[in-house]
């Protein structure tokens, strides 16, 4: 995009993984449908690794050095500690660089959880703004944390917070109670609150009617705008014109297999299993997973990362291929939203969550950790979209225990509820993201905001 846009130029940092890119290229592409121009800065070792998926010809992308130019082979936590290290430099040329043009960076979004970008950004004479892409009820809990307020070992079986339902200990984010088992990460998620008072907005993945106290609490104290749902619009309002996919992936989807298959279901018959890009079950886990799944005798569609694939039961595969087809990854999006879906066997990672809620899908909460056990608590105690899975004494999910939430899911007396409160959240995901909803309007008042900030250009200096 050559020319200068009539709202300024933004620079979008998100950190590089699948789930943390997918809502900011949606909120860029929001940006970008009212004027104003956006560059994706992507870290050079994933870049290349990127399967794009449409053709940006209104929003730019530029590497940023995180170390590495074609990827690595450390843990998490090394590649965190790289990142951190390199990419600070790297994004400061990149927004010197374009001060030397026509249309100098004015503000730069970033993830959340690369707090110090705030710094940087400051350093370079632009705002900053974080982009939080978990929901305001994990956020709240992570500062309560930080605060004191939520202490380990808990003295009490339920936790009371403002805005917020009854908590116990299964409900809590793990990060917060198991820090030192991905140190890195858990430092990451917490420092987004480090300098949290000096930023300009907040913008968050959600939507006000979805977490309405919360985010009125939230706004009492920092300048909370939820933007969300950040998914294609194509799902949403429709006013994006050809905007059905997030436009790119580390993974190849099977979309042809996956669409032509539920093609020939009955409306409501499929359950869809999916634990997202990061999320992996143990063997024995993936073996309950299997027999309770094959047990419920509904038809399914069962995402298994190819890492994964060794773990599932010999011959599994063969003895399902009348009810069953297993892929390494899918279009989730239009497999929600396909009629012959009727449940979503489901992590409870944010995105996953957002994009069942957004497409009405009834959901069976199987959290592994991080933020999905608070998601986990929304979905069935809150939102009242689905039920939750109960491990046992070993903590597993037995087959009887993963068919019995299937059948209450798919056809059990609270199924008609579980759909009905489902139908009603997409709604009202569909209201917030169209012109004039709740998130339009605070995306909105970012743009105008945008145009009044200072361009601060050094080309008639160059």
């Amino acid at each position: 995009m050559g020319s200068e846009a009539k709202a300024g130029h933004v620079l979008v940092l998100p950190f590089p993984s699948q789930g943390h890119i997918n809502p900011l290229l949606q909120f860029s592409k929001r940006l970008v449908s009212k004027g104003v121009r956006v560059t994706l800065a992507s870290a050079t070792s994933h870049l290349n690794s990127m399967q794009w998926q449409v053709s940006y010809t209104n929003f730019d992308v530029e590497p940023v050095f995180d170390g590495v130019d074609n990827g690595g082979s450390e843990t998490i936590d090394e590649y965190i500690e790289r990142f951190n290290a390199n990419i600070p430099r790297s994004l400061a040329e990149l927004i010197d660089k374009f001060s030397r043009t026509a249309d100098p960076i004015k503000c730069v979004v970033y993830d959340s959880a690369l707090a110090w970008v705030l710094d940087v950004a400051r350093s370079s004479g632009v705002a900053g703004c974080p982009f939080f892409t978990q929901p305001f009820a994990v956020n709240a809990l992570y500062y309560h944390y930080l605060q004191g307020v939520l202490k380990f070992p808990l003295e009490e079986t339920a936790v009371s917070l403002p805005a917020m339902p009854a908590l116990e200990f299964k409900d809590l984010p793990s990060l917060i109670y198991e820090r030192t088992s991905h140190p890195a990460i858990c430092n990451l998620i917490l420092s987004q609150f480090s300098n949290i008072q000096d930023v300009f907005y907040i913008f968050c993945n959600t939507f006000s009617e979805l977490e309405h106290e919360l985010e009125v609490w939230m706004a009492s104290k920092w300048p909370i705008k939820p933007v969300g749902p950040a998914i294609p619009s194509m799902f949403l309002d429709k006013r994006l014109d050809g905007d059905r996919n997030y436009g790119v992936s580390f993974f190849k989807p099977s979309t042809d297999t996956c669409l032509k298959w539920l093609d020939s279901k009955d409306p409501k018959s499929v359950v869809y299993i999916s634990f997202g890009s990061m999320a992996a079950l143990g063997e024995d886990q993936m073996a309950e997973m299997a027999w309770g799944v094959k047990a419920s005798n509904f038809n399914f569609i069962w995402v298994v990362r190819e890492s994964e694939l060794k773990k599932l039961p010999t011959n599994f595969s063969e003895q399902t291929s009348d009810k069953g087809l297993v892929v390494t990854w899918s279009p989730q999006l239009e497999v929600l939203a396909h009629d012959s879906v009727g449940c979503f066997i489901t992590h409870c990672g944010w995105n996953s969550t957002l994009e069942a809620l957004s497409l009405g899908v009834p959901m069976v909460a199987m959290p592994v950790w991080t933020d999905q056990p608070t998601n986990a608590k929304y979905v069935t105690d809150v939102w009242q979209v689905g039920v939750r899975v109960k491990a046992n004494e070993k903590g597993t999910v037995t087959k009887e225990e993963i068919e019995r939430c299937i059948r209450e899911v798919m056809e059990g007396d609270r199924s008609s509820e579980i759909r009905k409160s489902s139908d009603k959240w997409k709604k009202l995901a569909i209201e917030a993201a169209d012109e004039g909803g709740s998130s339009d309007k605070n995306v909105e008042e970012f743009v105008a905001k945008l145009k009044a900030f200072p361009s601060l250009s050094k080309k008639s200096a160059a």
